[in-house]
């Protein structure tokens, strides 16, 4: 079999790791698009993948039931066609090494979460090109069990959240874009795309995932620390001048490190906060984590940019203070970023 194509005949194996909001949605979307689904799982949530798959309700209050094999031990499900990956991005290096049963020569690797993947500097032509980045990728620990070359990025840009254990709400928003790491495997990622839309996802194929995996995170990594800091919403950080004027502050000097990346949002930091204003009172991912007592996505959503930018020789010193006291905060609210 062609190592970037699934045989006509046979049903795609994907696993699923990670079944909260994001993964769970994935999982019932690629089981309604024909796909062999397995979610590896444990406790309250793995008995309830069992019990009852994973339950959707949409916008209209509507539930609907995917069952799907569901289990704790990565070799007992073997080796994927595709393995999609959905956990908060803490938490990867830590379980990398056990997912490798799941992987084989032919195995299709796709990060969807939030913050740059363990493969963002591979094979590109960057003065980084080929690095490791320590934030998401400690002493290369997840790419050395998930192997950067077949590896897609999908951007999720929509809401949903986890009423209890394999029962996911939808929100606002329908949209995913999926790229490949490498361009040779981008057939393999309109293949995946096709999948998910057939699912009921509205997605986007793309060439150049990279930016925008970077965009996002652009609108991100300076709204989700400082909410978490200060327990507003994203209205009250933009009305108040001193904290919108860091926001800019840290978005230029991410701006800054793309440009040394050869990576353009398209518009500048006002035009991005602009965006960011109409969307009114929200509470971001980070702080909704922060107030549920949840271990925070800091490294890879912040943490990136100062080491990125000492790399670089791009200075960072608004960056580098609201990291060293968000780490400061979570740890005396014990909230580890790992």
């Amino acid at each position: 079999m062609n190592q970037d194509s699934v045989a006509p005949d046979r049903v795609p194996h994907t696993a699923v790791i990670g079944a909260g909001a994001i993964g769970g949605l994935m999982a019932a979307a690629l089981a309604r698009a024909g796909h062999e689904v397995s979610v590896l799982a444990r406790g309250r949530t793995l008995d309830a993948l069992r019990e009852h798959g994973v339950r959707v309700i949409d916008r209209n209050g509507q539930t609907s039931s995917i069952m799907l094999r569901a289990s704790d031990d990565a070799a007992a499900l073997g080796a994927q066609d595709f393995l999609v990956i959905a956990l908060k991005a803490q938490t990867l290096p830590a379980i990398a090494a056990s997912l490798r049963p799941l992987v084989d020569e032919r195995t299709t690797i796709v990060s969807a979460m939030n913050g740059l993947p363990w493969w963002f500097l591979d094979g590109t032509t960057t003065p980084l090109a080929d690095q490791r980045i320590d934030a998401v990728d400690p002493e290369g620990v997840v790419s050395r069990a998930l192997p950067a070359p077949r590896a897609l990025g999908c951007v999720v840009h929509l809401s949903a959240s986890t009423d209890a254990p394999g029962i996911v709400r939808r929100g606002l928003g329908n949209r995913l874009i999926v790229g490949a790491a490498y361009a040779a495997h981008a057939p393999m990622a309109r293949t995946f795309a096709a999948a998910l839309g057939a699912g009921g996802f509205d997605v986007q194929a793309v060439d150049d995932i990279r930016t925008e995996i970077w965009a996002k995170l652009w609108g991100n990594m300076n709204m989700n620390p400082l909410s978490a800091l200060t327990g507003s919403t994203a209205d009250r950080l933009l009305d108040d001048p001193f904290t919108h004027a860091l926001v800019l502050r840290m978005m230029e000097e991410a701006e800054a490190i793309g440009a040394r990346l050869g990576l353009s949002t398209g518009m500048s930091a006002a035009e991005r906060v602009a965006v960011t204003r109409k969307l009114g009172a929200f509470k971001t991912s980070m702080l909704q984590d922060m107030e549920a007592g949840r271990p925070l996505e800091i490294d890879p959503i912040l943490g990136v940019f100062p080491e990125l930018g000492r790399k670089l020789g791009v200075p960072t010193p608004c960056c580098d203070a609201v990291l060293g006291l968000l780490r400061q905060r979570a740890a005396n609210s014990g909230l580890t970023s790992a």
